[in-house]
């Protein structure tokens, strides 16, 4: 189900998602943006996401794993997962929403009301649908894979016929799209800037430790490039 779209110019540019009434948001709409080469790095950079949708009348938030290909996302779980079942031909599609977000920094204030953090966020409005065509489903999995680590789904097992029968992959097209952020410094109030209380960022930054091998690994096994690359 799609939202309302608002009044736009007439030539909405193809490098950016059109805003709509679900995607422009009440609150700070100056922190919006609907550029879809921001949206996408901000999507592959991320792990993990939370997929919103109701469940018998009541809302169900889950963070699971996710792919980007293209103009699409994936998400897989068991098939016995309830989200998952819903997508099928039984019930044609979920209304979902889907986030990603990013904190960059704490934002400290010398009054308590204006600490915040700097943060890159995407949000995503759609119907969710069950692939079923076999080519994409192993486009979809080569996809989750890679989204952790790149080149892994080429230095991995693919799944087999057993698996990929408990394994349901469903996809969601980046359509009605909106990224939020915040960065900056402290927004204090003029007449706090003189208060004795120390102000400013604390950046936050995402970091690997060397990897770890599992105690049954061959010694003669090589560690792959991608993950000794700094």
């Amino acid at each position: 189900m799609q939202g309302t779209t608002r009044t736009q110019p007439p030539s909405q540019p193809a490098t950016a998602y059109t805003p709509t009434d679900r995607t422009v948001p009440t609150r700070s709409p100056d922190r919006a943006s609907y550029d879809k080469e921001l949206v996408h790095s901000i999507l592959d950079e991320g792990y993990v996401c939370h997929l919103g949708f109701v469940r018998d009348g009541s809302p169900v938030v889950l963070p699971t794993l996710y792919g980007r290909v293209g103009h699409r996302l994936y998400v897989h779980g068991s098939t016995g997962s309830r989200p998952l079942r819903m997508t099928g031909a039984a019930d044609p599609g979920l209304p979902v929403c889907l986030t990603v977000t990013h904190v960059d920094a704490l934002v400290l204030a010398r009054s308590a009301f204006h600490h915040s953090i700097n943060y890159r966020s995407v949000v995503v409005h759609g119907t969710a649908y069950e692939v079923t065509d076999p080519e994409e489903r192993r486009t979809a999995l080569d996809a989750l894979v890679d989204h952790v680590v790149p080149g892994r789904s080429a230095d991995s097992r693919p799944a087999n016929k057993k698996e990929l029968a408990a394994t349901a992959v469903i996809r969601l097209d980046l359509d009605e799209v909106s990224a939020k952020l915040r960065t900056g410094g402290v927004n204090d109030e003029p007449e706090d800037l003189t208060l004795p209380h120390w102000a400013g960022l604390v950046p936050l930054r995402k970091g690997y430790d060397a990897p770890v091998p599992d105690p049954g690994l061959d010694a003669g096994t090589r560690l792959p490039d991608y993950l000794s690359a700094p």
